[in-house]
């Protein structure tokens, strides 16, 4: 059923107001003749269901599992898009490498198909506020978070889940939790679908036909972006583009070569005092930070640290120990954890005089001033922070465009 058949002549309730529950009202109040629209951002338990027909819920707002959202009453944006569109859309999830995959996965269709192509979603860009350019020959490119998942009964026609790491546990509690929430992307799945899965994603019970891509699948061909994981990424692109939309070998490998990334995802700031400077804010996880260090040639100093989510930083602290060849400065909250369960806690490193290159400061900008005294002339620093930008930063674009100021005035 299409949108506008689901919303007509009926009494809306949105429930919350963000980027999409502004593109909901927007879309539903132009396009939809509803009998009403009115716009909620309390608790549960202050709405009168029984005035509304129809609830739509926003993505970052918590339900408890055992609140009833299997009511007929309550829906989300991205069930509604889906329940329309479903059959165009490739929908793309994972803890990282998600908005790369989705934008790298727009850019080749959209060169090699001939075909429209919109990207939207979890990026940035509403749903909603596309229904009106969408065509039965566009293909659809929907990046999806767990958050947009979670309660939605409906997946795409070709599901994409390209990793899973420890993340968002300060919502979810368990990874079990976190894993159902993404999962709704292959459960709903019908005959004829497809479904492509990272090699650390567990199994999922779905009608789709699924394919497993690993790493040992990667074929390399030039990128403008960094690292091995994007290499993985653009595997995970050739085989959709090339198994289900008939894309040939020679036309990906083409348009992935002039494919130039996102902002804030292992971007090149500049050299500003002899330093060559990184924004990766997009890092929520130590294995982000781990792959950024890993990434980017003649980098010396990482900055690490932000919203502690209560996440295990095991994997960071064992690659520090191994690795004295770089200098972590760490800050904040989730920074000042890793500095002293480093040092403090961690068996590999005691008497090994690592800890010379592991200090900690309050905040970004005592970071960045740091940075520019530790870090040899001709190499290079990133900021990775492997933490959520929360209760710091508006969210991690502010994060990182605060970071590219603070580099610019050295």
């Amino acid at each position: 059923m299409t949108i506008k058949e689901t919303v007509r002549d009926k009494r809306i309730l949105i429930w919350g107001y963000g980027r999409e529950g502004k593109a909901s009202e927007n879309y539903i109040k132009n396009y939809c003749e509803p009998r009403s629209v009115d716009i909620f951002e309390g608790k549960i338990e202050d709405i009168d269901e029984s005035e509304y027909d129809i609830i739509i819920k926003s993505p970052g707002i918590k339900m408890l599992d055992y609140e009833p959202f299997h009511k007929k009453k309550f829906t989300s944006q991205t069930e509604l898009f889906l329940n329309q569109y479903r059959d165009q859309v490739i929908g793309i999830t994972g803890t990282k490498g998600k908005s790369t995959t989705s934008s790298m996965m727009a850019h080749v269709l959209k060169e090699c198909t001939g075909r429209p192509v919109i990207l939207l979603g979890n990026i940035g860009l509403p749903c909603m506020d596309y229904c009106e350019e969408i065509t039965e020959d566009t293909i659809i490119v929907f990046e999806l978070s767990c958050h947009q998942m979670k309660h939605t009964k409906v997946s795409p026609h070709v599901a994409v889940f390209l990793n899973l790491y420890e993340d968002h546990l300060d919502y979810y509690h368990s990874m079990d939790a976190y894993f159902l929430a993404k999962s709704h992307i292959a459960t709903y799945q019908e005959e004829g679908d497809y479904f492509y899965k990272g090699e650390n994603v567990p199994e999922i019970d779905t009608k789709a036909v699924t394919k497993t891509v690993r790493t040992g699948d990667v074929k390399e061909v030039p990128l403008k972006v960094f690292g091995e994981h994007n290499q993985l990424n653009a595997t995970f692109v050739r085989t959709v583009a090339g198994e289900v939309y008939g894309c040939s070998d020679g036309d990906i490998t083409k348009s992935l070569g002039s494919f130039t990334g996102l902002p804030h995802r292992l971007q090149p700031i500049g050299n500003y005092s002899g330093i060559d400077w990184y924004d990766d804010s997009i890092s929520t996880i130590p294995e982000a930070a781990v792959s950024a260090l890993k990434s980017i040639p003649g980098v010396k100093t990482i900055l690490i640290g932000g919203m502690d989510r209560g996440i295990d930083y095991d994997y960071l602290e064992d690659f520090m120990a191994e690795h004295d060849e770089y200098n972590y400065i760490c800050m904040y909250e989730s920074g000042k954890r890793v500095h002293d369960e480093y040092l403090y806690g961690h068996p590999q490193h005691r008497n090994s005089g690592v800890s010379k290159s592991i200090v900690y400061v309050p905040d970004l900008p005592m970071a960045v001033e740091l940075a520019k005294k530790l870090t040899p002339k001709g190499s290079g620093c990133v900021l990775s922070p492997a933490a959520a930008s929360y209760g710091y930063f508006k969210n991690f674009e502010d994060r990182g465009d605060k970071f590219a100021e603070l580099v610019r005035t050295l």
